[in-house]
């Protein structure tokens, strides 16, 4: 079982690749395929009365090359000196007639399409007159029928009748890759009815230097891959550096902003907070106004707020009353008792009161808004 799953496997890959080299080869101009073997040309040998008549079936179509007279008997390859260096390099098939052949049409399953040359082998003694061991045979395709089977065409040869059409070629009968039969028009069926062992294998001079060739495109691609993949390694790590380093520009940047925003709102606070408070001369000049000439100050403190007042005064009962109504502080009051100062003959007095600070605009609309949702 395992057997016939590894031929059935082989046979599909070998189709395959038939078919794909073929497609690829479609491509390319006639020259190129001729000069790198895939123009799928080979040299046809059919009998002609008692010559030989050599053709040539290629892409285009079979084309006569020369006709033979009777070959020789004990001469050697009588096509060698007669076949150009590029036509005596194709594969040599023998053409048989179509009366030399026996050939039967048979319906199989699909699933037989990939053992068809096994499969049609026990069908020549019930489809054919002759015994399996007296011919050589071989099988192809036709097409696909509609109910799913696959409609095939076995093709049978006496051995006889082969071993005296090989005989007939003489020499050159050990140099066939292949015996094919006439299909009636000018063109080969496709079979081969030449047994394995017999056929002849031929060695391409450059397959080596092909598979070395191969070899060294194949390094080359994968060492440009390589270098490409590295290439683009090298520009990720690279653009990912310049994406780091503008990143920390634009951190640099945003910390130098934002410091500079701090900066500008904070002398904005203190610009507002001074507009908002009266100034120590306006404070002192308000006093001078206020207080009367026989009061004299020792000290006078602001503190925040707070304004703190210690001197001499004649009239230091009556300072609050002159203190009071001032737009510049509110609340004046004696702080402590008042002392007689022995020396000057005036009484001692602590005053103190608070600066009037006018609401900045943020407050303003923080009182605001508390007033719109209580």
């Amino acid at each position: 079982m395992s057997a016939a799953l590894g031929g059935s496997l082989r046979a599909r890959i070998a189709g395959f690749w038939r078919w794909w080299t073929q497609a690829l080869s479609t491509w390319l101009p006639l020259r190129l395929r001729e000069l790198f073997g895939l123009a799928r040309e080979r040299l046809l040998l059919q009998p002609a009365g008692e010559g030989l008549r050599i053709s040539v079936e290629g892409a285009d179509g079979v084309s006569p090359l020369a006709e033979l007279p009777q070959l020789a008997e004990g001469v050697g390859d009588p096509l060698a000196s007669l076949l150009v260096q590029r036509v005596a390099r194709l594969p040599r098939w023998l053409l048989l007639p179509p009366d030399a052949v026996l050939r039967r049409r048979l319906p199989l399953p699909a699933a037989a399409g990939d053992r068809l040359r096994e499969v049609l082998g026990f069908e020549i003694e019930r489809q054919t007159p002759f015994q399996a061991a007296s011919v050589e045979y071989d099988a192809r395709v036709l097409g696909r029928r509609g109910d799913g089977q696959v409609e095939t065409e076995l093709v049978v040869v006496p051995r006889p009748v082969l071993e005296a059409r090989l005989a007939a070629l003489g020499a050159a009968a050990t140099t066939l890759t292949g015996v094919d039969v006439d299909a009636g028009d000018g063109e080969a069926l496709g079979v081969n009815l030449l047994p394995g062992a017999r056929r002849h294998r031929r060695v391409d001079p450059w397959l080596r230097w092909n598979l070395v060739l191969g070899a060294v495109a194949l390094a080359a691609t994968v060492a440009g891959f390589w270098q490409m993949l590295d290439n683009r390694r090298a520009a990720a790590d690279a653009f990912e550096a310049e994406v780091g380093q503008a990143a920390e520009r634009a951190r640099g940047a945003s910390a130098q902003r934002q410091a500079l925003v701090d900066l500008v709102e904070g002398m904005a606070f203190l610009q507002a907070a001074r507009a908002a408070r009266p100034t120590t001369v306006e404070v002192m000049d308000e006093l001078a106004r206020r207080l009367p000439d026989s009061t004299w100050l020792e000290k006078l403190t602001i503190e925040d707020t707070r304004i703190l007042l210690i001197g001499l005064s004649n009239e230091a009962p009556a300072l609050v009353q002159r203190l009071e109504g001032s737009p510049l502080w509110r609340s004046p009051a004696l702080a402590g008792a008042l002392q007689p100062d022995p020396r000057s003959g005036r009484d001692r007095f602590t005053l103190t009161a608070e600066l009037v600070v006018a609401p900045t605009a943020g407050q303003t609309r923080e009182s605001a808004r508390a007033r719109s949702n209580p």
